[in-house]
């Protein structure tokens, strides 16, 4: 699947992730995150975000992330509710 706008999920709320996705014109995932947590979770975070971009199907996707602390599930559906409303 290949995104046509650009969209977002989430706040800036504490224990929660802002996501915004945009389609880019190169194939595959560019991911920019910000996180307060970064040095003990910033691998798992990113993680989860490719996971949940891989399990789309998504691909000519930039995701940006802005996390306050939000845990994995809360992570995914940020992510997969930010990619069906820019499809």
């Amino acid at each position: 699947m290949k995104i046509t706008k650009v969209a977002k999920a989430g706040s800036l709320e504490s224990n929660d992730i802002l996501i915004m996705v945009m389609p880019i014109e190169s194939e595959g995932v560019e991911l920019e995150l910000e996180s307060i947590v970064m040095q003990q979770f910033g691998d798992v975070i990113e993680q989860v975000i490719l996971h949940k971009v891989k399990e789309m199907s998504v691909e000519g996707i930039k995701i940006k992330a802005q996390d306050k602390g939000a845990l994995d599930y809360t992570i995914g559906a940020r992510v997969e509710t930010a990619i069906k409303r820019a499809l």
